[in-house]
C-alpha cells in the first residue's frame, strides 16, 4: 500500500491532541460531578445523560476523523496497466536563485516572475519529462526528470533564495549537473537544458561548460530575466522591514542583467537566447516555436503501472459512523 499525499500526515496530531484534550475534559466532569454528588445519586438524578454512551458517541466521531485522515493521505494499492505516450525530449530548467533574483525591476520580482511563468510552461507540456535544477554558489537537482506535473509545480513553488547555502551565482555548476543529470537515462532522447537567470555569473567557465553539454548534445536554451538598467536588490531586515543588499564596503548593490554572457552559452550549445519581457516571459515562445518544433521526435508508447485510488473506503466508513453517530442515546435505557 502507498499513500500519495503524505504532506498531510500531522493531521494525525491534532487528532491525537484532540483526544487527550477530551479525555481530561472527561476526568475534570468525572470528579466534578463526584464532588456534587455519590455515584449512586447521580444516576438518579441525570437519568436523561449516560457518561458510557457520552465516550461511545465522541468514539465514533474521533474514529469518523480517524478515517478521513486516512482518506485525505489518499491510499493505494493494487494496479492496472495503463498506456502512457511520451515525446522524446528531456527538459531540465536550471533557475538562479542567488540574491540579485529578488531584485524588482521585474514585478512582484524576478524570481516570482520565474515561477509564474514555469506554472504556465507546465500547463502546455505534452508527454515531455522535465525536471528542476536551483543554483546560485553551487547547483543541485531540486526534482529529477518526471512527468509528474504536479510534483514537479510543488517544487518549484518552493524556490527562494536562500534554499542554496553557498552564495554567489555560477551558471557553469548549473550546466554540469544538467550534464551528469541527462546521463543518468536519458540516452536517445533530446535534451534539453533551459537556464533562467539575471546573467550575473561571478563564478566558473559557464562558456566553457555550455560546450562540454554541446558535446554530450544537449541544448541550451538561455532566458534573461530583468533589465539593463538593473535595480536595487531588495531584502527583508531582521525586523521584516524591506532594506537594500549591500556589499563588505557597506555600499548598496545593484544587480543588470548580463545579456552577452547568456547568448555566448545559448550560441555555444546550438540554443536560443530570450529576454523576458513584462508582456511575454519567453518560455512558453521557447517551447512551442523551439523545442515542440525542432526536438520533439514522434510520440512513444510505454505501458506504466497506475495504483488505484482506495481513498473510498476509509472516506466511505467515515460517513457511515457519522450517520450512525446521532442514534445513539444519551440516556441509559
Amino acid at each position: 500500500m502507498k499513500f500519495a499525499n503524505l504532506q498531510f500526515n500531522y493531521f494525525f496530531l491534532a487528532l491525537a491532541g484532540l483526544a487527550v484534550v477530551y479525555y481530561f475534559a472527561a476526568k475534570k466532569k468525572k470528579a466534578l460531578l463526584s464532588n456534587f454528588a455519590n455515584a449512586h445519586l447521580l444516576k438518579s438524578i441525570a437519568v436523561s445523560f449516560s457518561q458510557k454512551k457520552e465516550n461511545t458517541r465522541v468514539m465514533l466521531l474521533l474514529l469518523a476523523l480517524l478515517l478521513m485522515i486516512i482518506a485525505l493521505l489518499r491510499p493505494q494499492w493494487g494496479f492496472v496497466w495503463q498506456d502512457v505516450q511520451q515525446r522524446g525530449a528531456d527538459i531540465f530548467v536550471a533557475v538562479d536563485v542567488s540574491k540579485s533574483m529578488l531584485t524588482r525591476d521585474v514585478l512582484p520580482s524576478r524570481l516570482e516572475r520565474v515561477k509564474l511563468a514555469i506554472e504556465d510552461l507546465t500547463s502546455q507540456l505534452q508527454g515531455d519529462r522535465i525536471g528542476l535544477i536551483a543554483f546560485s554558489g553551487s547547483a543541485f537537482v531540486q526534482c529529477p526528470l518526471t512527468i509528474d506535473y504536479n510534483g514537479f509545480l510543488l517544487t518549484a513553488n518552493d524556490l527562494n533564495a536562500g534554499i542554496i547555502p553557498r552564495p554567489g551565482t555560477n551558471i557553469a555548476s548549473a550546466i554540469n549537473q544538467a550534464i551528469e543529470s541527462f546521463s543518468a537515462g536519458s540516452e536517445g532522447t533530446s535534451r534539453i537544458l533551459i537556464i533562467i537567470t539575471d546573467g550575473e555569473s561571478h563564478e566558473g567557465d559557464a562558456v566553457g561548460a555550455a560546450a562540454k553539454a554541446a558535446e554530450s548534445k544537449i541544448k541550451i536554451h538561455t532566458i534573461g530575466v530583468g533589465t539593463t538598467e538593473g535595480e536595487l536588490i531588495s531584502i527583508p531586515d531582521e525586523n521584516g522591514k524591506t532594506g537594500f543588499l549591500k556589499d563588505d564596503q557597506g555600499q548598496v548593490i545593484k544587480s543588470r542583467l548580463n545579456e552577452s554572457i547568456l547568448q555566448e552559452i545559448a550560441l555555444k550549445s546550438g540554443g536560443t537566447y530570450i529576454k523576458s519581457t513584462p508582456m511575454q516571459f519567453g518560455l512558453d515562445f521557447l517551447y512551442k516555436n523551439k523545442i515542440i518544433s525542432t526536438d520533439q521526435k514522434e510520440l512513444t508508447t510505454s505501458r506504466e503501472k497506475k495504483l488505484l485510488e482506495r481513498f473510498q473506503i476509509p472516506l466511505g466508513l467515515a460517513l457511515l459512523l457519522l450517520c450512525w453517530e446521532p442514534f445513539i442515546s444519551k440516556r441509559d435505557e
